[in-house]
């Protein structure tokens, strides 16, 4: 790939990233408040069990950190997405077998799946973040949100890290049924649309198709990881009330360092031992099948199913018309091989 190729899949995935948080980022926080375990304790009125208002409030909250995180994750993703991907066409096309060794369908899904497990290791804090930053009271403080939450932090940053497995264990399935479905889909339409006569080439025709074509893939996607996406929820939630603790402590401890345990954080604190009380994600899977049935796995679900249309719809489409539109700008051609 050449300089100009590498700065445009850069810029183009930051500005589908960010076209999608800003735009559906309140759908995500609905969705992170309907999996939560605390839901109808702090969004029903407990009369009637209906939304209260505090399940609109703070939409926005959290945002920060994944506006932070969207530069190098989706610049990860896309990298290493359509790298693996050229390396793997090319293998492909030395095989002495017509087709290649390997099917079409087979080479999208394993280039997703690198790059989301590069993605997410990137993304896994912003996420944590995100999520715990959805989920805090906007009533009762005037200090923000995402504030509040990296400071359940402060003693143990590790556990910002809590929930890649379960991250990856989402998103790799999703991305790996998400991409081959897409690009056939895709593929589909511009074959319709040509043998109808009705292809323009313009970048707003290449944008909507993508755009359909990710957002329908998506969406199945979707749905069908929504179990797994519950169980990520709680455990990500779950990271800021477990990992290390902090407490006050005598100044002779402070002094010396020496505490419960011999630790201290930045402040001078001393530090207690991990927590042993953290849920497993098998546990995790009893508690909510105890509490609201095998329905409760899927809850969420037809909301993930909506946002993931119109972001992955948006992301794709504007990440694919981004490119388009730059080479355009140098006066090159962007070939139909060379984009997703």
């Amino acid at each position: 790939m050449s300089g100009n190729t590498n700065s445009d899949i850069l810029i183009a995935g930051a500005i589908a990233a960010f076209t999608v948080d800003l735009l559906v980022y309140p759908l995500d926080t609905l969705k992170t408040r309907f999996q939560s375990p605390d839901y109808a304790r702090l969004y029903t009125n407990s009369a009637t069990g209906k939304p209260n208002p505090a399940l609109f409030r703070g939409m926005y909250q959290g945002i920060g950190s994944v506006i932070i995180a969207t530069l190098p994750s989706s610049g990860a993703f896309f990298t290493t997405y359509e790298r693996t991907k050229s390396l793997f066409t090319n293998l492909n096309s030395t095989c002495s077998h017509p087709n290649g060794f390997l099917p079409t369908p087979v080479i999208h899904a394993a280039a997703s799946s690198l790059a989301e497990l590069v993605s997410c290791a990137i993304l896994t804090p912003a996420e944590v973040i995100k999520q715990n930053a959805q989920m805090v009271s906007s009533d009762h403080s005037s200090t923000n949100a995402t504030i509040q939450t990296l400071q359940k932090f402060r003693s143990n940053p590790l556990a910002l890290w809590r929930g890649y497995a379960s991250l990856a264990g989402r998103n790799l399935p999703f991305t790996a049924m998400q991409f081959p479905m897409f690009e056939r889909l895709k593929q589909g339409i511009r074959e319709y649309r040509d043998e109808k006569g009705l292809t323009t080439g313009t970048i707003v025709e290449s944008g909507t198709i993508t755009a359909f074509s990710a957002g329908t893939a998506g969406s199945i996607a979707a749905v069908i990881t929504t179990p797994v996406d519950v169980l990520k929820t709680r455990i990500m939630l779950s990271a800021a009330e477990g990992g290390y603790s902090s407490e006050s402590s005598g100044k002779s401890e402070k002094a010396n360092g020496s505490g419960k345990n011999g630790l201290v954080d930045a402040l001078g604190e001393s530090v207690k031992k991990p927590r042993k009380n953290q849920k497993g994600t098998w546990q995790i899977t009893q508690e909510i099948v105890q509490e609201q049935g095998y329905k409760g796995l899927w809850r969420g679900g037809a909301l993930r199913a909506v946002w993931t249309f119109v972001g992955a719809g948006l992301y794709l489409g504007a990440y694919e018309s981004g490119r388009v539109y730059l080479a355009a700008r140098r006066g090159e051609h962007v070939d139909e091989a060379d984009l997703m």
